[in-house]
């Protein structure tokens, strides 16, 4: 057991066996899972409280859904992904502030009916996959990605999410702009020598709990490991380590 593990683990895979398997090996040696839309799609919502049973009803389970709509609709998706039981949820800040408010009001009262707690909500500020050229050539966005991060997490907060999630590069500008109490959930997390993948903007996991990460998404270094168990204690080490030196 790793009482201060800051990892969530993404079950990316395509059936519920799998991700089932993947929770039952690491449960107890990361903080949560996340459970996006790969998973969601392929193995429906049942999975949810299959995880639940797995690896223990307290389970922290990031529901990586990234809800992005007219605030109507997205407030009765929040409403229902809080009756579920999960942790957390996303949505995209790029909706807007109407929409990420309607998002945490239904996430209230879908936990309320439900007598569970609120889920944490989360906004998505500018994917890990989105570098400089492809924000301001595709995209048109002519402000750099910090500072378009920015301005999208202060929407956030002022719109009643608990967080955003950003990549690690973004980590200092947003502690200074939100403040110390403002979760940070980090994709982008690759431990040195690891292949990043499509992740354009990375850094190491000790780099990003120095920088002051709340949460590290990492995904494939420990899931495409040899030893899954093994590499998530590196991961746990190598961040403890940031933690407890500063």
């Amino acid at each position: 057991m790793h009482p201060t593990s800051q990892i969530l683990l993404p079950l990316d895979t395509d059936t519920a066996d799998k991700a089932l398997a993947l929770a039952s090996q690491l449960q107890g040696e990361v903080a949560g899972f996340k459970v996006g839309l790969e998973l969601i799609n392929a193995a429906g919502f049942g999975l949810l409280h299959q995880l639940q049973v797995v690896a223990g009803p307290d389970v922290k389970i990031f529901y990586d859904c990234k809800f992005h709509d007219i605030p109507n609709t997205v407030a009765g998706a929040a409403r229902a992904a809080a009756r579920r039981g999960v942790w957390m949820f996303n949505v995209h800040a790029s909706g807007g502030g109407a929409m990420m408010r309607a998002a945490v009001e239904a996430a209230a009262e879908g936990a309320r009916s439900g007598g569970l707690a609120r889920p944490l909500v989360i906004a998505v500020t500018v994917l890990t996959s989105i570098d400089a050229a492809t924000l301001g050539g595709e995209l048109g966005v002519s402000e750099s990605v910090t500072d378009h991060v920015i301005r999208l997490a202060r929407l956030a907060q002022d719109s009643g999410c608990d967080g955003v999630v950003a990549s690690p590069h973004e980590i200092a500008a947003l502690r200074a702009a939100c403040g110390p109490d403002f979760t940070l959930v980090i994709p982008g997390v690759r431990p040195a020598g690891a292949d990043p993948g499509d992740q354009r903007r990375v850094m190491t996991p000790g780099e990003a709990v120095r920088a002051g990460a709340d949460y590290l998404v990492v995904g494939r270094p420990i899931t495409a490991a040899p030893d899954p168990v093994a590499a998530a204690r590196r991961v746990n080490a190598e961040a403890d380590a940031a933690r407890n030196n500063g």
